[in-house]
């Protein structure tokens, strides 16, 4: 997919979700919101109690069995349900993976008061600063799965979970700026959380085949990303190589499985 496709296509996803924000908000008094509001209370949680128990319990499986309904299976039992009880997640494996996103980025905001606190003013940290060293601490999230990360790429690479896969994305950038404490409300508001979501997943990718102490490799290309941020051509460059990469990992994948493709 070229570029140009990959970011019209994008865009073309963040405009659903702002569409499906409105449809929400007649149907329920808490919609569904892809930013921070001061003036809203927050939406209530992705995952039902039922839910929360098994995945977080699924979880502790992945770094064996992956983002499998075999660990959806074993997460099921350890949370004291049966088996069947995974029909309670119609998504499937990508239920696991989307537990993964959801709580390394909520996981964000108590470890920004840790890294910055009061001492970020002291320090001199500007906002480009901050998001980089965020940026660098939810890529950290993904230690103890990382080899099983391309598994879970091809899934978030079928059709189906694509747009969700997307949504999380965005969701992180604007966690990432939040936090990091952006205040603009000007054009640049969008442009710098397209341009992070391009850069975090490149670097996401970077991250799987990086076998250097420390992923030290990886941080250097974070950085060197960031600091070509102000080129627009070379975050689209991300997103081709996001895409590319994805479709390319989930043929693969169907293909060892025995698919016909």
């Amino acid at each position: 997919m070229a570029p140009s496709r990959a970011t019209t296509r994008l865009a073309a996803t963040l405009q659903r979700a702002s569409q499906q924000q409105r449809l929400r908000s007649l149907r329920t008094p808490f919609p569904y919101r892809s930013y921070h509001s001061y003036d809203h209370p927050p939406p209530p949680g992705v995952f039902s109690a039922a839910e929360s128990a098994i995945l977080s319990a699924a979880y502790r499986h992945v770094p064996e069995h992956g983002f499998t309904a075999h660990a959806l299976s074993l997460g099921a039992r350890d949370a004291g349900y049966l088996d069947i009880s995974t029909n309670l997640l119609p998504e499937g494996p990508f239920s696991l993976i989307r537990y993964h996103l959801v709580t390394q980025r909520e996981a964000l905001a108590p470890r920004s008061e840790v890294l910055f606190g009061a001492q970020g003013e002291e320090q001199g940290l500007q906002v480009p600063d901050k998001v980089e060293r965020l940026t660098w601490e939810r890529l950290l999230g993904n230690q103890e799965i990382n080899h099983r990360w391309q598994e879970a790429l091809a899934i978030m690479a079928q059709p189906t979970h694509v747009p969700s896969s997307l949504r999380e994305l965005a969701l992180l950038s604007d966690e990432i700026y939040f936090l990091a404490g952006d205040k603009s409300v000007d054009p640049s508001w969008y442009t710098k959380r397209g341009s992070l979501s391009m850069i975090y997943a490149s670097s996401e990718l970077f991250m799987t085949n990086d076998r250097s102490p420390g992923y030290g490799e990886t941080r250097a290309f974070l950085q060197r990303r960031l600091d070509e941020s102000s080129k627009m051509g070379g975050a689209l460059r991300s997103v081709g190589q996001w895409v590319g990469f994805t479709a390319s990992a989930g043929v693969n994948v169907l293909r060892s499985k025995g698919v016909r493709i």
